[in-house]
């Protein structure tokens, strides 16, 4: 898998999202659960908040899945940032009200894997009751709901106990190299798989207190999940995170409106080096000016770039219709810079 970064909008949506998938856990399965914990009441108490999501790449023409907690009656959707990167159609369909919407990426956050949607015309749904991450305890029972295996239909149901708190983990590209590092995570020891990312997870109320992440094809956590073993982010910071996009208050971590496409594909150049160009999309911003494979991407407006993770960093800060000075070096170090202006492409 290439990715594509916010350049290209990341082709990496499969990372997570997309298959294949480990077999999804029977309703109700569980590890050590609490014997006072309502499984099957949390379910349905939680499931009418929940959408599955189903988005079309842009540059490989593939798809990806996963899900998404409603946040508000009129469609605000949280999801994570990985769920929809990449996308160029994004489609929702609420586990509420079985009915299927086009759905618009107001926002994201790649640094913290969250995003937001509004879905098209949607009124009247039911909106997620959100717990107090910051009371939750190891040993608490919890519930995980979502799309797992992006199979659509009804949520997949993993029940077990809060393992950890504070749990950080590095997410890598096994094409690209790029990484992104997610903290003070909760971990679980529910089964929660690709597909499910973006879904709620529960305690023994129904409050959601945080936003199931998994790891899924070609992007995967630096130590590898374990079997039965998840984590998500505290719904604390992912609803101040989603608050801050429906705002539209953009900062350095948080993207507001449509992304920039470069039509670059990139790897780490390696040591430092900058962003090695392997492919440029035809007739993209990129190959109108006449960047080639095999060059460095070593500056943006004069910002060095070190990586292809840094490329995607300065990226996310900018949005179609900007003039940027792309500087390139060649064999021997030679450097030359050209003026590119990104057009609106695929999500992030």
């Amino acid at each position: 898998m290439v990715l594509v970064l916010a350049v290209l909008a990341g082709v990496a949506v499969g990372h997570y999202a997309q298959g294949p998938a480990p077999a999804p856990a029977p309703v109700g399965e569980a590890r050590a659960v609490p014997a006072n914990l309502d499984v099957a009441g949390v379910t349905a108490k939680v499931s009418p908040a929940l959408v599955n999501i189903e988005v079309q790449l842009g540059l490989d023409e593939g798809g990806a899945a996963g899900t998404g907690i409603v946040l508000s009656a009129d469609g605000l959707v949280l999801t994570n940032n990985h769920v929809v990167e990449g996308a160029v159609t994004v489609r929702a369909t609420d586990i509420g009200n079985g009915r299927a919407y086009n759905a618009a990426v107001l926002g994201y956050d790649r640094s913290h894997d969250i995003a937001v949607l509004k879905l098209d015309g949607a009124s009247g749904l039911t909106a997620a009751q959100l717990g107090d991450s910051a009371k939750v305890v190891t040993g608490d029972g919890v519930v995980a709901l979502g799309n797992a295996g992006g199979l659509g239909g009804k949520p997949i149901v993993s029940a077990g106990r809060v393992t950890a708190l504070g749990q950080s983990i590095t997410a890598s590209d096994e094409t690209t190299g790029a990484t992104e590092t997610l903290t003070d995570l909760i971990q679980v020891d529910a089964d929660i798989q690709s597909g499910d990312s973006g879904g709620s997870l529960a305690d023994a109320q129904g409050r959601v207190i945080g936003v199931d992440t998994a790891a899924g094809a070609g992007y995967q956590f630096e130590e590898g999940q374990r079997a039965h073993e998840g984590y998500a982010i505290p719904i604390n910071q992912a609803a101040a995170i989603a608050a801050q996009i429906v705002a539209g208050r953009a900062s350095s971590n948080v993207h507001i409106g449509p992304s920039a496409f470069l039509g670059l594909t990139v790897v780490d150049g390696g040591n430092g080096s900058g962003a090695l160009i392997k492919s440029l999309v035809a007739g993209s911003p990129a190959a109108k000016v006449g960047l080639k494979p095999d060059l460095l991407v070593v500056a943006i407006d004069g910002q060095p770039v070190q990586s292809a993770t840094a490329l995607i960093t300065v990226m996310d800060t900018h949005h179609p219709g900007d003039q940027l000075k792309i500087t390139v070096a060649g064999q021997g170090g030679r450097q030359a810079t050209a003026t590119v202006v990104p057009e609106n492409g695929p999500v992030g």
